[in-house]
Protein backbone atom coordinates (compact mmCIF):
# COMPACT_ATOMS: atom_id res chain seq x y z
CA UNK A 1 0.00 0.00 0.00
CA UNK A 2 1.22 3.37 -0.73
CA UNK A 3 0.42 6.66 0.43
CA UNK A 4 1.01 9.44 -2.27
CA UNK A 5 0.33 13.20 -0.80
CA UNK A 6 0.02 15.91 -2.94
CA UNK A 7 -0.78 19.86 -2.57
CA UNK A 8 2.38 21.50 -0.95
CA UNK A 9 3.88 24.33 -2.41
CA UNK A 10 4.99 28.08 -1.67
CA UNK A 11 2.22 30.38 -0.24
CA UNK A 12 2.32 33.69 1.22
CA UNK A 13 1.56 34.51 4.87
CA UNK A 14 -2.57 34.37 5.37
CA UNK A 15 -2.99 32.47 2.45
CA UNK A 16 -4.47 28.72 2.51
CA UNK A 17 -3.76 25.45 0.90
CA UNK A 18 -5.51 22.24 0.21
CA UNK A 19 -3.12 19.18 0.92
CA UNK A 20 -4.13 15.28 -0.29
CA UNK A 21 -3.34 12.15 0.72
CA UNK A 22 -4.12 8.92 -1.99
CA UNK A 23 -4.20 5.75 -0.95
CA UNK A 24 -2.84 3.43 -3.25
CA UNK A 25 -3.97 -0.38 -2.50
CA UNK A 26 -5.74 -1.54 0.18
CA UNK A 27 -5.65 -2.67 4.12
CA UNK A 28 -7.69 -4.72 6.13
CA UNK A 29 -9.23 -2.28 7.68
CA UNK A 30 -7.75 1.50 9.01
CA UNK A 31 -8.40 2.70 12.39
CA UNK A 32 -6.98 6.47 11.38
CA UNK A 33 -6.18 8.87 9.06
CA UNK A 34 -3.88 11.67 9.91
CA UNK A 35 -1.51 14.71 8.85
CA UNK A 36 1.56 15.34 10.55
CA UNK A 37 4.64 17.84 9.88
CA UNK A 38 8.40 17.82 10.49
CA UNK A 39 9.33 21.72 10.64
CA UNK A 40 13.24 21.89 9.99
CA UNK A 41 15.39 20.67 13.10
CA UNK A 42 12.27 19.59 14.87
CA UNK A 43 10.22 16.55 15.88
CA UNK A 44 7.61 15.10 13.59
CA UNK A 45 4.01 16.28 15.29
CA UNK A 46 0.52 15.86 14.57
CA UNK A 47 -1.33 18.76 12.80
CA UNK A 48 -4.74 16.48 12.48
CA UNK A 49 -6.03 12.75 12.42
CA UNK A 50 -9.66 11.48 11.89
CA UNK A 51 -11.61 8.19 13.20
CA UNK A 52 -11.48 6.01 9.51
CA UNK A 53 -15.55 4.72 10.81
CA UNK A 54 -16.53 8.28 11.75
CA UNK A 55 -15.74 11.20 10.04
CA UNK A 56 -17.00 13.58 13.10
CA UNK A 57 -14.14 12.27 15.16
CA UNK A 58 -11.14 14.62 14.67
CA UNK A 59 -8.52 15.74 16.70
CA UNK A 60 -6.25 18.55 15.94
CA UNK A 61 -3.05 20.02 17.33
CA UNK A 62 -3.65 23.36 19.29
CA UNK A 63 -1.87 25.59 16.59
CA UNK A 64 -4.00 23.79 14.07
CA UNK A 65 -7.65 24.58 15.83
CA UNK A 66 -9.59 26.89 14.44
CA UNK A 67 -7.88 27.05 10.41
CA UNK A 68 -7.58 23.86 9.57
CA UNK A 69 -9.95 20.86 8.61
CA UNK A 70 -9.28 17.65 7.92
CA UNK A 71 -11.87 15.53 5.61
CA UNK A 72 -12.06 12.49 4.01
CA UNK A 73 -13.18 10.81 1.00
CA UNK A 74 -15.12 7.13 1.54
CA UNK A 75 -14.93 6.55 -2.28
CA UNK A 76 -11.39 7.19 -2.89
CA UNK A 77 -9.99 6.30 0.43
CA UNK A 78 -8.66 10.15 0.18
CA UNK A 79 -7.52 12.04 3.06
CA UNK A 80 -7.49 15.88 2.89
CA UNK A 81 -5.94 18.64 5.21
CA UNK A 82 -7.52 22.45 4.61
CA UNK A 83 -5.10 24.72 5.79
CA UNK A 84 -6.11 28.24 6.40
CA UNK A 85 -4.02 31.72 7.68
CA UNK A 86 -0.78 30.37 7.60
CA UNK A 87 1.97 31.78 8.58
CA UNK A 88 6.31 31.13 8.37
CA UNK A 89 6.00 28.73 11.13
CA UNK A 90 4.13 26.36 9.11
CA UNK A 91 6.80 26.27 6.71
CA UNK A 92 7.99 22.04 7.40
CA UNK A 93 7.31 18.89 5.45
CA UNK A 94 3.56 17.18 6.15
CA UNK A 95 3.19 13.47 6.00
CA UNK A 96 0.30 11.41 5.73
CA UNK A 97 -0.28 8.57 8.41
CA UNK A 98 -2.41 5.77 7.91
CA UNK A 99 -2.87 3.38 10.99
CA UNK A 100 -4.37 0.12 9.55
CA UNK A 101 -4.44 -3.59 10.03
CA UNK A 102 -2.68 -4.71 6.79
CA UNK A 103 -4.53 -8.63 7.39
CA UNK A 104 -6.87 -9.97 9.54
CA UNK A 105 -5.16 -10.92 13.22
CA UNK A 106 -2.18 -8.48 12.33
CA UNK A 107 -0.75 -5.62 14.38
CA UNK A 108 -1.97 -2.13 14.33
CA UNK A 109 0.91 -0.49 12.05
CA UNK A 110 1.28 2.97 11.40
CA UNK A 111 2.26 3.46 7.33
CA UNK A 112 3.30 6.90 6.21
CA UNK A 113 3.56 9.32 2.77
CA UNK A 114 6.52 10.34 1.26
CA UNK A 115 5.71 13.74 2.61
CA UNK A 116 5.18 17.05 0.96
CA UNK A 117 6.99 20.65 1.52
CA UNK A 118 4.95 23.38 2.39
CA UNK A 119 6.81 26.91 2.79
CA UNK A 120 5.22 30.36 3.85
CA UNK A 121 7.06 33.02 2.34
CA UNK A 122 6.52 36.29 1.07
Amino acid sequence: VELVESGGGLVQPGGSLRLSCAQVGSFFSVAYRGWYRQRPGQARELVAQILNDDDRRTEYADFAKGRSIITRDRATDTVYLQMNNLTPEDTAVYFCKVSAWIRRGSYLQDFWGQGTQVSVSS
